[in-house]
């Protein structure tokens, strides 16, 4: 049979729905969120081989009706959280409106090497965490891997696949328009099947 690797994006938080978020990692799933999640383990037609979550609350909340349905398949936390650009110190206790400025201010600037300050990382340094991923990935020899993560971290996915060797400041632009014009929703799965190309990029 193929093999089968999925990314899988969180499902709606309180932070997607508007909320006030204390931080980048606790904000929980809506009612919504978790009808959505639910309706992620039951789209499984087999069981995967691994369950891996992030360390962020609103995913390991997604994974959770699936590590249910499938309660002998282990489960993993690897470094799959999302891309915190922005420095929690200047985004505690905000919006996501609130911190729109910040936000364009950001990707305006499009410097890959930049870190916002303590707590943040660059694009870079995403770039290079989802690069292991994908080696971690090829390491382990499975069949059928399911990863709940982030939306950044599935478009970073994307452009490793398609566009190697990224890291530079246009590749940072051309990142963000896929971020804008191709988004990727709550509870969204995308094929990791490029996990050659992507650990090799």
């Amino acid at each position: 049979m193929a093999r089968e690797f999925w990314l899988i994006r969180h499902a709606e938080s309180t932070a997607n729905a508007g909320a006030v978020s204390k931080d980048a990692s606790s904000a929980p799933l809506t009612e919504t969120g978790w009808q959505q999640a639910r309706a992620v383990a039951a789209r499984f037609e087999r069981a995967p081989e691994l369950i891996v979550v992030s360390p962020y609350l609103r995913a390991r909340q997604t994974a959770a009706p699936t590590a249910e349905r499938f309660a002998a398949v282990p489960i993993e936390t690897w470094p799959v959280q999302e891309f915190t650009y922005l420095s929690p110190v200047r985004c505690a206790n905000t919006t996501m409106e609130q911190r729109r400025p910040l936000v364009d201010a950001y990707w305006r600037l499009a410097d890959p090497e930049r870190v916002d300050g303590p707590g943040a990382e660059s694009f870079a340094q995403m770039l290079e965490r989802v690069r292991a991923t994908a080696r971690r990935i090829e390491a382990l020899g499975l069949d059928r891997i399911a990863i709940f993560t982030h939306g950044h971290i599935m478009q970073a996915w994307r452009l490793l696949a398609e566009h190697p060797k990224s890291s530079d400041r246009a590749d940072m632009k051309r990142y963000f328009s896929a971020f804008l014009g191709r988004p990727i929703e709550n509870g969204e799965w995308m094929s990791a099947d490029a996990y050659a190309r992507v650990a090799r990029s």
